[in-house]
């Protein structure tokens, strides 16, 4: 197998994991990818808003700063402590003042409030959409071995730790700093160093403790997280697979799974509630050691003659103010570091590279006709034993071809390596001649039609799921669509008619109706190449045949290839190739295949001692003409 340098990326989609790893690169790295974020050219509108918003939190900190001391001035000068006659008008103007910078301090941040509103939620916007993005890119190989509930949770979680990073290291965490900078140089200016010092001093022990209980708390939260995933995946699991627990009267056995959940979410967020109040108990402490410190240094101050009354009322206000930024900084860090706990999944999700991904030289394909052409194909999925062997065969454009087998045997395989799912280890796919390797993803998949098994709807209207593989087709095409998948009466029956919503995965429809409308997305979406995944057998006999009525007329003018249990689906083929531990075991019309008495003859005869019915409305009697509609339409012969 030729291992390519994208396939050999750390956390690539091959990987075996039922979740997604994360990626522990720390704060830098997040600071690091946030700012890159910002740098787009997708946000360059919202810059001037990010240079105001800075501007007008570093002036509301100075502001915070000067408001205590024109509030200690005004005192003294009240007092006439400082030579001036109380009945004048000074201690007025200095409390004017006063009260207008505190309004400022206060009043500012609330602008810059409104300013990165917009700024921060159209940051999370662009990084919830490129994860979203980046997951629909991956391979069909990383979406088959993760849960779709908790890969959601990742997005959300992650992109909104995005918002928090922003807001609390732009504009908390860094202007918190300045205020506390200014706050000690005015302390030890205007009143002394050793108030200074202890402000200093307290603000280390506080920024200490919090660090160091955070990162435990931090610990606490990645488990907390982890938990949370689990039940909220399991939840979504058994509601998403309602059927298959009432089939298994499993109602209290899911109601128990959920309940343990539940109960290892609710263990940890008890412990993590726990450690909360311990962290606040600290810092509380840390808080009031250091205003008890500079309320005795300025009382002894006071009655050395060294400072005045006001002077101690400005010093404790100063501390208040400090403090209360010490607090939001704790506030903000535990909210950082539960943040990168958020972030460091989807940053996991964004690293993981594709191990189908479109060769940097790819040019979109162009379709001549519809051949398919599987060269000398050998390839083994992940974490099984065999696969195809060696597996060559040719299908000419407008035939068609269809593929049996028992299960295991390669016939999907077969299907998932021309959609290009996954590349063959060893070997060439074609279509029209050009290597499936050397063409774009959305190119091969736009000449290629698919009527699966089971079709999966969206909740949503008729319209939009049949659209949905044309999505600007107008509403006649719809229609006309749906005159040929035999489904156009039924719609038009309905009250809202195409307005009609589907529910959940299509379960307000019954599975004839379901797999008519993927015939007539099909037929809408009018591909070259149509691939019929066992498209009746989870079928009764009777819708069977309406379901075969609606694919006659989507396989009209097109390369057709068809896996089928059902034999009676493909025994009108030009061609028929039995699989079997991936090898093509016997290829041949029906008749040849019958008459050779092998694999083929022998899965015929038990079907029919089954009394499975082998009449399909494809047609009558093998026909002499090899046009691919005309035999699907006929009906083959049943041997003796």
């Amino acid at each position: 197998m030729v291992t390519t340098p994208i396939a050999m990326a750390v956390n690539t989609a091959s990987e075996p994991f039922e979740d997604v790893a994360a990626t522990r690169a720390g704060i830098p790295r997040a600071i690091a990818r946030l700012f890159s974020i910002l740098w787009r050219a997708e946000l360059a509108r919202w810059r001037p808003l990010i240079v105001a918003a800075l501007l007008l939190t570093v002036v509301a900190k100075g502001f915070s700063v000067a408001a205590p001391v024109f509030l200690g001035d005004g005192i003294n000068a009240l007092t006439g402590q400082e030579g001036i006659d109380a009945a004048g008008p000074a201690f007025v103007l200095f409390f004017i003042v006063f009260a207008l910078a505190r309004f400022l301090a206060s009043a500012l941040p609330q602008a810059r409030d409104a300013f990165l509103a917009q700024v921060t939620q159209d940051a999370n916007r662009v990084l919830a959409v490129e994860a979203f993005s980046h997951a629909q890119s991956l391979s069909l190989q990383f979406h088959l071995t993760r849960r779709a509930g908790a890969l959601n949770r990742i997005i959300e979680r992650g992109s909104g730790a995005m918002e928090y990073l922003l807001r609390f290291l732009c504009f908390n965490i860094g202007p918190t700093l300045i205020e506390l900078s200014l706050a000690a140089g005015v302390l030890a200016f205007r009143y002394g160093l050793f108030f200074s010092i202890v402000a200093v001093v307290t603000v280390a022990a506080y920024a200490a403790f919090t660090i160091l209980i955070t990162e435990w708390r931090t610990r606490q939260r990645r488990v907390l997280n982890e938990a949370d995933t689990e039940l909220r995946a399991r939840a979504m699991d058994s509601l998403t697979n309602f059927e298959t627990v009432k089939t298994f009267a499993a109602e209290e056995r899911e109601t128990a799974r959920y309940d343990d959940a539940m109960r290892s979410y609710n263990r940890h967020y008890v412990r993590l509630m726990r450690s909360l109040a311990a962290l606040n108990v600290g810092q509380e402490f840390i808080m009031t050691g250091g205003l008890l410190a500079v309320a005795l240094l300025a009382g002894f101050a006071i009655t050395k003659g060294r400072l005045a009354a006001g002077d101690i009322t400005a010093i404790i206000l100063i501390l208040i103010n400090i403090f209360r930024p010490l607090n939001i900084l704790g506030w903000a860090w535990r909210e950082i570091k539960q943040s990168m706990v958020d972030m460091e999944k989807l940053f996991g999700l964004l690293d993981i590279r594709s191990d189908v991904p479109d060769a940097p030289h790819a040019t979109p394909l162009q379709p001549k006709g519809g051949e398919v052409r599987f060269q000398g194909v050998s390839f083994v999925h992940d974490g099984r034993t065999s696969g195809l062997k060696d597996v060559s065969f040719v299908v000419t454009a407008g035939a068609f071809v269809g593929i049996a087998g028992a299960s295991g045997a390669g016939k999907s395989t077969v299907l998932r390596l021309l959609f290009r799912f996954y590349d063959p280890d060893q070997g060439r796919v074609l279509i029209d001649g050009q290597d499936l390797r050397d063409v774009t993803q959305e190119s091969l998949r736009s000449v290629l039609g698919l009527v699966p098994q089971e079709v999966v709807l969206f909740n949503d209207t008729i319209r939009f799921n049949v659209a949905y593989a044309k999505p600007e087709a107008t509403e006649e095409e719809i229609m006309e669509a749906l005159q040929r998948a035999q489904l156009a009466d039924f719609v038009a029956a309905l009250p809202l008619g195409l307005e009609t919503r589907v529910g959940e995965r299509g379960l307000k429809l019954s599975g004839g109706e379901k797999q008519r409308i993927g015939v007539a997305r099909a037929i809408l979406r009018d591909p070259p190449i149509l691939v019929l995944d066992e498209a009746t057998s989870s079928l009764d006999s009777e819708t069977e045949q309406e379901v075969q009525r609606a694919m006659s007329e989507a396989v009209k003018g097109r390369t057709t290839i068809a896996v089928a249990h059902r034999l009676s689906t493909i025994a009108g083929a030009d061609d028929i190739l039995v699989f079997d531990d991936g090898l093509i075991a016997e290829r041949g019309s029906h008749v040849e295949l019958i008459a050779a008495g092998g694999r083929y003859a022998r899965m015929w005869r038990r079907q029919s001692e089954g009394k499975e019915d082998l009449t399909s409305e494809v047609g009558s009697p093998l026909p002499e003409t090899s046009a691919a509609g005309d035999r699907f339409r006929r009906e083959p012969t049943v041997p003796e």
